[in-house]
């Protein structure tokens, strides 16, 4: 009988996390774009999410005022996630 709930609860955490807020996210790993993320100290990180697996594409440069190659950054300090407008 708990078979049948597991598998309504999965599909709609699916639909949720391909409709809901982490789908700009989704999206940007997998298009290899860029995203804006404006945080609560009034600072704005541009950056790339990292595909997971052997698979990964190598970028061009990019100018920057600062690189950071790996952050982790908490949720509660986020104020929004944007696509990169280009």
């Amino acid at each position: 009988m708990s078979r049948p709930m597991e598998e309504d609860t999965v599909k709609n955490e699916e639909e949720e996390f391909n409709t809901g807020p982490l789908s700009v996210l989704m999206m940007s790993v997998k298009n290899n774009t860029q995203v804006l993320i404006n945080c609560r100290n009034n600072k704005k990180l541009l950056g790339r999410v990292p595909k997971t697996g052997k698979g990964k594409k190598k970028a061009l440069p990019v100018n920057k005022d600062r690189f950071i190659s790996k952050m982790f950054l908490r949720g509660d300090s986020v104020i929004i996630v944007l696509r990169n407008p280009k």
